[in-house]
């Protein structure tokens, strides 16, 4: 029934995979787990990923379901079990988990190992670029003028920072709670092309930042995302001169402003909740203004991140079978009711 999505979703796992090997192998370098130690290697956390999926969606709801009666928690159980995990769901769950977690790890591996692969940099093209759709004034410069330095990078920060845990929630939101199961196929798709991508733009045009090759135009409040920044370029100097493992700097395109897109594009499109769409939309265009307010990228990078999540959430969804409304505001699959499962607890 969903055959092209996932097979979709595995052939993308497969091709980062298999780019990622080759690369370490040429460059003779380990792949490594970008999580370290965490719930133990890759072999056991996969399944306690699925079976915490299971369980956060299990144990909440007896809980509130049976107001906190036990005798009543097991029949509770049953019935979720029979009604909303069938053979479907537990395809998609465990499927998603594990292709999106080889399409993130490789994603980050990749990205770790582009120092590695190529020197050639092209900040200077992307800052000249900038400075002349900014009439030849630096972009930090007017938006530091406009916004402050103050106030508004700790409230831009929380936003930019939240952005990584968001990463596997909301994953693991639409693979376990979308109520058509077209609409969890979709999300994960989508998402693993957008990594797959953006992995690919790093290659094909690297940068650094403008907050990293320029940081003299970045004077702003100290915040949690000074700390990240000073951290991510220990991490490359580590790499390139030291022994070091991973590195994260990698600025073409802007990932942030495209998985960021991404998630208020599914939310509009497959969420009822008006308030949900405008907070997503919000999160977006805030994140789009940190990217260029802390100098994480250039405006190029953003155009590019929107490009992304713009073919990654289209192809996503053809592969699903959406069929956009005449006013391309909400979706639903172009298979009959019927052939799409969808849960009505």
């Amino acid at each position: 029934m969903y055959r092209r999505a996932y097979a979709l979703l595995v052939a993308t796992a497969l091709a980062i995979g298999a780019w990622a090997v080759v690369t370490a192998i040429i460059i003779d370098r380990p792949l490594i787990d970008p999580e370290g130690s965490f719930l133990g290697p890759s072999w056991l956390r996969l399944p306690l990923l699925c079976i915490g999926a299971l369980l956060l969606d299990l144990v909440p709801r007896a809980l509130w379901v049976s107001k906190g009666r036990v005798t009543e928690m097991p029949g509770i159980v049953r019935e979720r079990l029979r009604t909303h995990w069938n053979r479907d769901r537990v395809l998609l769950v465990m499927l998603g988990i594990v292709c999106f977690y080889v399409i993130y790890v490789c994603y980050r591996n990749l990205k770790s190992f582009l120092p590695l692969v190529s020197d050639r940099m092209y900040d200077r093209e992307l800052h000249l670029v900038d400075r002349i759709l900014f009439f030849g004034h630096e972009p930090a410069g007017i938006i530091h003028d406009v916004l402050g330095r103050t106030v508004v990078a700790h409230v831009l920060s929380t936003f930019y920072l939240l952005f990584i845990p968001m990463v596997a929630i909301l994953v693991t939101v639409w693979l376990v709670w979308s109520k058509n199961l077209s609409f969890g196929w979709w999300f994960v798709t989508s998402q693993g092309l957008a990594w797959t991508l953006g992995t690919i733009s790093y290659y094909a045009l690297p940068t650094l930042g403008p907050g990293l090759e320029y940081p003299h135009l970045y004077d702003l409040a100290h915040t949690g995302t000074t700390d990240l920044m000073n951290s991510l370029v220990n991490a490359r100097q580590n790499v390139l001169w030291s022994d070091g493992q991973a590195q994260t700097v990698a600025g073409f395109a802007s990932l942030h402003t495209g998985i960021s897109l991404l998630w208020a594009l599914m939310v509009q499109y497959t969420v009822q909740s008006r308030p949900l769409r405008i907070l997503f939309w919000v999160n977006f265009w805030l994140t789009v203004v940190a990217t260029l307010y802390f100098g994480w990228h250039y405006v190029a990078d953003d155009i590019a991140g929107v490009l992304i999540a713009l073919v990654s959430f289209y192809i996503g969804g053809i592969a699903t079978g959406q069929k956009f409304d005449r006013h391309g505001l909400a979706s639903h699959p172009t298979t009959t009711t019927a052939a799409v499962p969808v849960d009505r607890t």
